[in-house]
């Protein structure tokens, strides 16, 4: 097969330029319609117990997704025309914005913020703001009086009444276009329409949710043109000195743009978009295909340093490498698309978006790579240059093959002992979900971030929420025991710590019953008459979201301090204990909704799917080992640097305070996956020159000569490159810069340095005699 396949590609040079070139000005033309394709529903992790709660509600009481505006008065109160004038306009503008389900929009100016009151004469009611509100002294005070009456404070209006918020839920689909609702359009509105429109001298605008996530987001993402620029450049500039010649550089730097430009071409062909979250994906399968094209612009130069031809050091090259690069290839292959294990679609795209990268590599450097090498022309010059290269980097190679000797390689072995139980005790001390306050997506001081500290500051709601769903008998509302069970329910969840504030339909018939007797405290107690209950409920609104049609349905709803994965697991804990210490006959209730539920299942698939995540990546590595080595001891030499990397990456994790979530779990499954590269090719090159009876330290020598210089400047070339990331403006960009540096360049040491330990203990009774008595074939036992 490799000798047809040589014989094939090298025959018909023109053909396959000819084809490649036809190909890519087709997919070039196609990813120009490439779109962002974000989505609220790509969020949520849809076969979570959680999330089936919340799609069996999600109609009653709407999702997690929703935006808050937040009217904040500089240096006073609400209570101006000022502000009143801004808050009712700004009202009518979200209440009209494109996407906004208008029955879930709240502010003090919207019918379903209303007040209850009893009087001498009898039921007082009406909406907070009352249709004929004239914003005078009278007017405002009036105001004020229903604000306090109607239980809004903390929710809609800031506890020291020093802003407003104005509260919307989205929908799925655009009603004015029929289409799915673009988040990007959403959150420009919402800076031009709302906070550019409203925001004053005296007043501030603060947004937050989902959608301005999104659209932030994209913003920052866009940067990531500049650094694939700066990306580009510094390969080129690296691949040119190790290569020195200016035609080999245009080579790799060629097909590796090429087997980008195919993968963005497919993506909407296949009805892909990409989403804000995978947009460096395209920048990894740059890396990974200039990683493999280096490899064989090393080969090629170490055949044309012996004297042979162009044409015949690529075949050469070609025949030499075509196993362990397939073998590489397929491993990150596997290691991308065991990601597509975590049931969250947006993490399943960017598994697919990968391996289809990772899959037109195999094509472009496998066809077009050896024969683009094949050209360029080697003068006696430039050989000259090749052995003036090979003179000096001599000593390098022979300091470095002494850790094939027995000395160095008992002391390398000691040190990775004492690393990987250090990796291993630092590691299992990472957290799962976010570690910070805010979105942990962005910057600490980003506007976004500072947005939601300035309404948690003033307000005991902000965006982050969860909801309990409790499901009880048709009319459940008007059951005193059903009732009781709840507001005991909601009564412990609210010293639980973490929760800021809790609503529920009890609280309120409570409330609603001391108003009825004069407001005696002592009266805030749940009636235990049907009759008394319906009474005390009756100022609640179907459209409140404090209960279902059929009033079988309640939620508890409760607000947090903050999405962190501390706080998620303290608080789903004491439901479940909550639930399993208090069992009901008439009352069941659910985990979750709101977007910390959506948080906290998210958090639990990934601690459920962590383990069989990384399994899989390395039992592909050692399925795939084995098959191209069909070698045990060639599978351990390979596998155990990378174990090692893998839980130093952990305990980078958890020293940098970067939580285990969506983001980061696919980082640590591609670092093996990408990772193995560097050892496939160095113990590929060393098991052939065993083979050909060469002793194990002049073999590494050799090898590190022939590949060695290939496999160390991809990894600080490749570390370099992704090391740009660390300046993003987005926090994950940045905190995937750091751990992809981190694996790449450790990998490379691991490769280089571990490696030829391991061999001298577990290869060292393999000598060329016995290994080919055994296998006759010449494959290295």
């Amino acid at each position: 097969m490799i000798s047809f396949l040589e014989n094939f590609i090298f025959r018909h040079r023109g053909l396959i330029l000819v084809f490649f070139t036809v190909i890519t000005v087709i997919l070039g033309y196609s990813s120009s319609k490439l779109y962002i394709d974000a989505g609220f529903s790509k969020l949520l992790p849809l076969e979570h117990e959680y999330m089936k709660t919340y799609l069996d509600h999600k109609e009653s009481f709407g999702g997690g997704n929703r935006i808050i505006i937040a009217l904040v008065a500089k240096g006073g109160d609400i209570y101006t025309p000022e502000f009143f004038s801004t808050l009712k306009s700004a009202t009518d503008e979200v209440f009209f914005l494109p996407g906004v389900e208008r029955s879930k929009v709240k502010s003090l100016f919207t019918a379903n913020v209303r007040f209850v009151e009893v009087t001498e004469d009898g039921i007082n009611a009406g909406n907070v703001i009352p249709a004929d509100f004239q914003p005078t002294p009278q007017g405002l005070d009036q105001v004020r009086q229903n604000v306090l009456k109607s239980g809004v404070v903390g929710r809609l209006v800031a506890n020291d009444f020093s802003g407003a918020i104005i509260s919307a839920g989205l929908l799925d689909v655009d009603p004015n276009t029929g289409k799915k609702l673009n988040y990007l359009k959403v959150s420009r509105d919402l800076e031009e329409k709302v906070r550019t429109k409203f925001q004053t001298e005296n007043i501030d605008v603060h947004i937050i949710g989902f959608a301005k996530v999104i659209g932030d987001m994209a913003k920052g993402a866009k940067r990531v043109v500049i650094f694939f620029g700066i990306a580009f450049v510094i390969t080129g500039l690296m691949v040119y000195v190790y290569s020195m010649s200016f035609w080999r550089t245009a080579t790799v730097l060629c097909s590796s743009s090429i087997a980008v430009v195919w993968q963005l071409g497919l993506l909407p062909i296949l009805g892909f978009g990409i989403d804000p979250m995978g947009i460096l994906v395209p920048f990894l399968i740059f890396a990974i295909a200039v990683s493999h094209a280096v490899q064989m612009v090393s080969a090629t130069g170490s055949e044309l340093y012996k004297g042979a031809r162009p044409q015949e050091a690529a075949r050469i090259s070609f025949r030499r490498l075509l196993v362990p690069c397939i073998t590489a290839l397929i491993t990150d292959t596997i290691g991308f698309f065991t990601i597509y294990l975590i049931p969250v679609r947006i993490i399943q795209e960017v598994a697919l978006t990968a391996s289809i990268g990772v899959a037109v590599i195999i094509v472009v450097n496998g066809l077009l790579l050896p024969v683009l090498i094949s050209f360029p022309p080697a003068s006696e010059k430039y050989r000259r240059k090749l052995h003036r290269r090979a003179e000096r980097l001599a000593s390098v190679w022979r300091s470095l093959s002494r850790c094939a000797e027995r000395k160095m390689a008992v002391t390398i072995i000691l040190v990775v002992v004492c690393l990987t139980i250090f990796g291993a005790w630092k590691g299992a001390g990472v957290k799962i979900g976010d570690l910070h306050q805010g979105v942990p997506e962005f910057r600490p001081d980003s506007r976004y971030n500072l947005d939601t500290a300035a309404i948690t500051d003033r307000f005991s709601i902000g965006v982050d929420s969860i909801s309990v769903i409790a499901e009880t008998v048709a009319f459940g509302c008007l059951d005193y025991e059903a009732m009781n069970s709840i507001d005991q329910f909601a009564w412990h969840m609210q010293n639980v710590e973490g929760v800021v504030s809790v609503a529920t339909l009890p609280y309120i018939a409570k409330r609603m019953n001391s108003r009825w007797h004069e407001g005696n405290p002592k009266w805030k107690e749940l009636p235990r008459g049907r009759v008394e209950i319906m009474t005390a409920t009756s100022s609640v609104r179907m459209n409140s979201g404090m209960l279902n049609k059929d009033c079988s349905v309640m939620p508890v709803k409760m607000f947090t301090s903050d999405h962190t994965a501390e706080t998620i697991n303290r608080i789903t804990s004491a439901v479940k204990k909550y639930i399993a210490a208090n069992p009901s006959d008439k009352v069941k209730f659910r985990l979750a909704t709101g977007n910390v539920g959506i948080m906290a299942a998210t958090n639990e698939e990934v601690q459920a799917r962590q383990f069989p995540i990384l399994f899989c990546v390395f039992g592909a590595v050692i399925l795939f080992c084995l098959i191209a080595f069909r070698s045990v001891r060639a599978v351990l030499v390979i596998l155990l640097p990378l174990g090692l990397v893998s839980l130093l990456a952990y305990a980078l994790m958890n020293y940098l305070e970067i939580g285990l979530k969506v983001n980061t779990l696919p980082v640590v499954a591609l670092g093996v996956g990408v990772g193995v590269d560097y050892s496939i090719y160095i113990y590929g090159q060393l098991r052939s020159l065993i083979q050909e009876g060469k002793p194990l330290r002049e073999a590494y020598e050799l090898t590190l000569n022939i590949t060695g210089s290939a496999v160390m400047l991809t990894g600080i070339t490749l570390a370099i490159a992704v090391g740009t990331w660390i300046f993003s403006p987005l926090q994950f960009q940045a905190d995937m810069g750091i751990l992809l540096t981190f694996l790449f360049l450790m990998n490379m040491i691991g490769a280089v340095i571990v490696l030829p330990a391991l061999a001298f203990w577990l290869l060292k009774k393999e000598g060329p005699e016995n290994s080919l008595k055994k296998n006759p074939k010449g494959v290295l036992q």
